[in-house]
């Protein structure tokens, strides 16, 4: 069985140091087992459910965990990529089993919803003069057409709905696998508020990777003992 791709929920970010004395910008996300439901060897692709649903399950949920022979699960059913099948339904697939440190990985959000916005906040405009007469358009966007051809141009970049789109963000870098609290360290930012699903794929192994400083305390660690 090799999985490419995995779910997880953001959980807080923080700062770390690496071997080198860097600082690193670490967002930690909480990545619990997740069980196979379905198998799409055409597809490859692997039908997996994470989580505990505290509702009543519908009926078409509930049969697709009995079929798998599943107590548990129920909260989320999301397709994972897989290069070899699992041999059976109801599998455990854990965090340890897709990811290793430096690995750089994609990872797809709903970024932070924030409402109606205005071009400043929304698109980065600058405001108007305050001066010389200037009453309450600092904010406005100014013209936002011309005589030709007498109309407002599509895509134009007005007020408007901010937030809470699909964004990917690739090439970020896995520098811990946490196995004993089930998550996932990673270098940098990831879309979404805190406790939103996120869909994290490997894309590769990075030509160039630092540990932390931290994980070179628990090596020592280990080998005391």
């Amino acid at each position: 069985m090799k999985i490419n791709s995995f779910v997880a929920q953001k959980k807080e970010m923080r700062q770390a140091f690496d071997q080198e004395g860097y600082v690193v910008p670490i967002t930690i996300v909480a990545a619990p087992a997740v069980y196979v439901t379905n198998l799409y060897p055409d597809r490859k692709q692997v039908q997996v459910t994470t989580g505990q649903s505290k509702k009543h399950l519908a009926r078409p949920l509930a049969g697709i965990l009995k079929k798998a022979g599943l107590k548990i699960g129920g909260r989320k059913l999301i397709n994972l990529s897989a290069e070899e099948m699992p041999e059976k339904l109801g599998e455990e697939i854990k965090v340890e089993d897709v990811f290793r440190p430096g690995q750089q990985v994609k990872v797809v959000g709903i970024s932070k919803g924030r409402g109606f916005a205005g071009v400043i906040k929304r698109w980065g405009f600058h405001s108007q003069p305050k001066t010389h007469g200037q009453s309450d358009r600092e904010r406005a966007p100014g013209s936002i057409g011309a005589q030709t051809p007498g109309r407002v141009i599509k895509g134009k970049k007005m007020p408007g709905h901010y937030g809470y789109v699909r964004v990917t963000v690739k090439n970020l870098l896995v520098v811990k696998v946490d196995k004993n609290n089930n998550e996932l360290w990673l270098r940098g930012a990831v879309p979404g508020h805190y406790g939103s699903w996120l869909y994290l794929e490997v894309e590769g192994q990075a030509k160039r990777f630092t540990p932390l400083a931290e994980d070179e305390k628990e090596e020592k660690k280990d080998e005391e003992k």
